[in-house]
């Protein structure tokens, strides 16, 4: 219990304080009080209905983006050979360091309105963001398939194909039940930190495209509108440990 005592103080005062704090506003309106208002005006406006919704679209169809490019691509990793194979496994881990930020000035210095390739002006649309946010967050997908996949038996894989079966019947048949645990945790994982992407959707300057993280932005630095800020930002907390709660709960029925 000692030891134990001086990380959940840190945790306290680093993490559980500030919420504690930015709950506490959203409850506070500036004329001042504790009062339920600020959340009456935040969910009748339509900037946050239109900003939810956009929050969620992207966040879903980045994570299926996700799901089906990193399951390919780690398919190709693990059991496709060809030279570097092993280089390009590695570079996965680092390229899970990169900022966010950085992938966005890449795809805009390649296919920006001044690009090497030339002016696409998508990146400026939702489209765009979903590209961004594909690309970024595939290999948080790919690094526990990769793991699974270096776990699977070589011996179920010969025998199925000893016994006639053809590359995507081996896929569908052996190795997609063995990889969904892992498609789970980082669909998951992905999903979670979609919702709360903040830099990616800045950095595109995508037109019209307001997700709940950049609401949050908008209504406290652009408005002054501290109660509203923190009741957006408890609701995307919210749904955040939400969907994280969710997921605990089909993986422990799924065994995963």
């Amino acid at each position: 219990m000692l030891w134990a005592l001086p990380p959940v103080a840190l945790l306290a005062l680093f993490f559980l304080y500030p919420l504690v704090l930015v709950v506490q506003q959203s409850f506070q309106p500036d004329g001042g009080g504790t009062s339920l208002q600020p959340y009456a005006d935040v969910f009748a406006s339509a900037a946050f209905r239109h900003a939810l919704w956009t929050t969620v679209w992207i966040a879903l169809a980045s994570t299926a983006g996700c799901l089906v490019l990193g399951f390919l691509l780690a398919l190709v990793i693990a059991f496709v050979p060809f030279p570097g194979a092993r280089a390009v496994a590695r570079f996965v881990d680092v390229y899970l360091s990169f900022p966010s930020f950085l992938i966005t000035l890449a795809l805009l210095f390649i296919y920006g309105t001044t690009g090497i390739v030339g002016s696409f002006r998508f990146l400026t649309t939702p489209w765009g963001v979903l590209l961004a946010e594909v690309t970024y967050f595939t290999p948080f997908v790919m690094r526990p398939l990769l793991a699974a996949f270096s776990q699977l038996d070589t011996a179920q894989l010969e025998a199925a194909s000893s016994l006639g079966a053809r590359a995507p019947r081996i896929v569908r048949q052996v190795i997609l039940p063995e990889a969904l645990p892992a498609l789970a945790a980082g669909g998951s994982l992905v999903l979670v930190l979609c919702l709360n992407e903040f830099g990616i959707v800045l950095f595109t300057g995508a037109k019209g495209v307001t997700t709940l993280p950049m609401l949050v932005y908008s209504k406290a630095i652009l408005e002054s509108d501290y109660p509203g800020a923190c009741v957006v930002a408890v609701v995307n907390v919210l749904i955040s440990v939400g969907l994280y709660g969710l997921y605990r709960v089909v993986s422990r029925r799924a065994g995963a």
